[in-house]
């Protein structure tokens, strides 16, 4: 199969392209990207669209997704969303569990989604169903999207030595990611040293919800940075959300971004919950719950973005395709010229996650690629430019909206 004068954004080129080339010709042989040419043409009108590597999804919810008919949205209070969850979640059972899962996989297939790691909550000692839901799924879907979660516990339960041992024991059986919830908790920097303890006795990874919020006092992202560089942590660790390092001062926040960027953390931005969860509710919102994605950026910190939640409580809108989240991201955080930050959804996320191929499209990597119907950067997050080819093992999937 050859794909004929198709762009390649210059950050997912793993290739040199000489000169002013824009337009290439891709030759997939088998499940490979065999070879990558110059098009005999490179104006701009013979262009036949935007080629990506297969998308990767760092931060979702597959257990709580669709539910929010029955617990109600709440509007832009973030506690009110996990009591109503907590509260529902005593009904779940594998059942419902994996129509829901199911669902939220085949709609990230079609999407162009080849990995996807989801949260699951885990609010005591012992496994929640999720837990063996996802396991089978995982198994059903290998080769297709590879599927990896975290624990999502709140920071407080760690204080029960026990019951956190028991925890982290079982996410290594599982071939998990250790996580917490953090936010403003008393005894922060104990609590996070206690899971820390336990990802480096059980060679677990870190994944964090941390600082969800527009709290200007709200430190854990700091702590976090503080604890890998002092021991010296190499397990890999990922912070999602950071909304209050948006409104910290600037000298404050930028000290922050300097002790992640020394202590290689991953950040994770969710624009369609924070956006949704995060400032006013009685006026038109102000403040905005986005990291400072930017910022990031200048010190060499490329934060993906990411669904998050879809149609819960946390947020009742919503679906699997990452394009969608991508293009609110963009207007969100006015990540411009928006052809630059399509390693936001590609190559962060890849890294992020530890995948083996970090999406950048080169001859001999994978034939997983989405072939985007945009020709040019204005036309990425419209309608029309978000038709897209899906291709699998160098096979075309489908064609969808």
């Amino acid at each position: 199969m050859k794909l004929e004068s198709v762009r390649i954004p210059p950050r997912l080129r793993g290739f040199d392209a000489h000169g002013d080339v824009q337009l290439f010709d891709v030759t997939l042989a088998g499940d490979r990207v065999q070879a990558i040419d110059a098009s005999a043409s490179q104006a701009p009108a013979d262009a036949r669209g935007t080629l990506l590597s297969a998308l990767v999804e760092a931060h979702a919810h597959i257990d709580k997704n669709y539910t929010v008919q029955e617990v109600g949205a709440a509007e832009g209070d973030l506690f009110a969303a996990i009591a109503r969850m907590d509260q529902h979640r005593a009904g779940w059972t594998g059942e419902t569990l994996r129509l829901r899962m199911a669902r939220a996989l085949h709609e990230a297939w079609r999407a162009g989604v080849r990995a996807l790691r989801t949260h699951i909550d885990w609010v005591e000692a012992d496994a929640p169903a999720a837990l063996a839901v996802f396991e089978a799924l995982r198994t059903e879907w290998q080769g297709r999207i590879d599927l990896q979660f975290v624990s999502l516990t709140p920071l407080d339960v760690f204080a029960d030595l026990d019951v956190g041992e028991r925890i982290a024991r079982q996410v290594k059986r599982a071939g998990g990611t250790l996580g917490a919830f953090v936010y403003r908790n008393e005894g922060l920097v104990h609590k996070l040293g206690r899971v820390f303890d336990l990802a480096q006795d059980h060679g677990l990874g870190l994944d964090f919800h941390v600082d969800e919020g527009l709290d200007a006092d709200a430190s854990g992202l700091r702590s976090i940075a503080q604890l890998v560089r002092a021991r010296d942590f190499g397990g890999g660790v990922v912070c999602g959300h950071c909304c209050s390092l948006s409104v910290q001062d600037d000298a404050v926040a930028h000290e922050t971004l300097a002790l992640c960027a020394g202590a290689g953390l991953h950040l994770v931005a969710l624009p369609t919950t924070n956006l949704y969860l995060q400032g006013a509710w009685d006026r038109t919102p102000v403040p905005r719950g986005i990291t400072r994605i930017h910022e990031a950026a200048a010190r060499g910190l490329r934060a993906s973005l990411a669904t998050d939640n879809v149609q819960d409580a946390f947020y009742p809108y919503g679906s699997y395709d990452l394009l969608e989240t991508f293009g609110l991201g963009v207007q969100m955080a006015h990540l411009a010229p928006a052809e630059d930050w399509l390693d936001a959804i590609t190559i962060a996320p890849a890294r992020a996650l530890g995948l083996a191929w970090d999406g950048r499209i080169a001859p001999g990597c994978p034939a997983e690629l989405v072939l985007l119907a945009a020709v040019g950067e204005h036309e990425l997050i419209g309608p029309r430019g978000r038709e897209r080819i899906v291709i699998r093992n160098g096979r075309i999937l489908e064609t969808t909206p």
